[in-house]
């Protein structure tokens, strides 16, 4: 018996493909893929890295039945796997592709495969090889990110704000982190008068992050709040000192 590798649904491991690439052809050729749970698909959302391979193979007079791995690795390090089964049921015919989420779900769906129970089968060891997991600075939440990165630029009131360039980057955020910055210019003696200073973190679908600094105050004629955003801290406490100068 030969198993024909090339017409297998595999993508090797060392394609130049994202994960996000990988999943959309699964999720694309699986029959069943709507019966994923909607947990799943979201935690493969910031998927960093993908590997696949043949876990076993069954052929007998015509029919064919393989089973493969599909690993992401994901945000949080851990890793997540969905199970392929690519077979026909009729010989000749065109290979149906169906997707599941653990072993056991697998192995009831081969078992409804019309096989004659002496087919030649083989199994292969599985190895999954993904990077180490990446030192994130932030732990974040996945919460409508790219929504929120173009509300945050959208509201910034200053000519000097991320330009296009970041605005496409934070559009493949998949999650993000606000945290407050402390330290601020003095205001003593000018009660109403306040300044906060924001990190808004993202972790963009490639896994790289990318952060983006909102200095809120009230310095503005009639003392309502008002919105900045920079590309840096640095220039973010730069405009907050320019801003209390105004005031001093």
């Amino acid at each position: 018996m030969s198993v024909p590798y090339e017409t297998a649904a595999y993508e090797p491991s060392d394609s130049p493909d994202s994960p996000e690439e990988h999943l959309a052809r699964l999720l694309g050729r699986a029959l069943n893929s709507f019966e994923l749970p909607d947990e799943t698909i979201r935690s493969l959302d910031c998927a960093l890295a993908h590997d696949g391979s043949l876990h076993s193979a069954h052929h007998s007079a015509g029919l064919h039945r393989e089973t493969y791995r599909h690993t992401w690795l994901l945000a949080d390090g851990s890793a997540l796997t969905l199970w392929e089964l690519v077979h026909n049921t009729v010989p000749g015919d065109e290979p149906q592709h169906e997707v599941y989420v653990d072993e056991e779900e697998l192995r009831t769906a081969t078992a409804r495969l019309p096989l004659p129970p002496d087919a030649p089968d083989f199994e292969l060891p599985v190895t999954v090889q993904l990077p180490p997991p990446p030192v994130l600075r932030h732990a974040y939440v996945p919460d409508g990110s790219a929504d929120h990165a173009r509300r945050l630029l959208r509201r910034a009131e200053n000519t000097d704000r991320p330009g296009v360039e970041t605005a496409a980057l934070l559009a493949t955020a998949c999650a993000h982190r606000i945290t407050q910055a402390f330290g601020r210019p003095s205001l003593a003696g000018r009660p109403g008068l306040s300044f906060s200073l924001y990190e808004h973190a993202f972790l963009l679908g490639d896994g790289a992050e990318l952060s983006v600094w909102e200095v809120e105050h009230t310095v503005t004629p009639d003392g309502r709040h008002m919105c900045e955003v920079y590309a840096s801290e640095d220039a973010a406490r730069d405009a907050m000192e320019r801003r209390a100068a105004q005031v001093s």
